[in-house]
């Protein structure tokens, strides 16, 4: 079984929600047997953690801290709620605030138990510390394979 971490962008607009999902399904349904590791954050997170289960995988959420989900969108707690409940597994991080050192701690986790990171990533540089960019540097750092994701047609807000 293949454990695939996941990083990527939130605030996506839903045609680039859609061909990011399409990508997503591609490639994991080649995978074989796989676990998901996703802290299930809005955007990237969530499609890629619904996308293993819609496949028949097992997931794994990584919480930040204890405060993660009330920093999420309102609009995005039902989706939020329903992927962590359907989790075989969650690993929360001892900590009560949901900043940058919190998040890039847990993409870190996410990574120490993963064969592979997906990175939805249009390649820039992130917008601060713990974004997609510093999370695909630290697993290029563990000679963890890295694949980009970014459907030709993508763009973010």
């Amino acid at each position: 079984m293949v454990r695939l971490a996941v990083s990527g962008h939130r605030g996506l607009s839903k045609d680039t929600e859609a061909l990011v999902t399409e990508e997503l399904h591609r490639i994991i349904e080649t995978k074989g047997e796989v676990t998901g590791i996703s802290c299930l954050a809005d955007g990237a997170d969530a499609l890629f953690a619904q996308t293993v289960l819609d496949l028949g995988g097992r997931l794994i959420a990584v919480i930040p801290a204890s405060s993660y989900r009330d920093g999420l969108p309102t609009s995005h707690h039902s989706t939020y709620d329903s992927l962590l409940a359907k989790a075989s597994e969650t690993v929360a991080l001892d900590r009560t605030n949901s900043d940058s050192d919190a998040h890039m701690d847990a993409s870190l986790r996410m990574l120490a138990i993963a064969d592979e990171l997906l990175a939805v990533w249009d390649g820039q540089p992130a917008r601060g510390f713990g974004g997609t960019a510093d999370v695909v540097q630290a697993a290029h750092d563990k000679n963890l394979p890295v694949t980009v994701i970014w459907p030709s047609g993508a763009s973010r807000a």
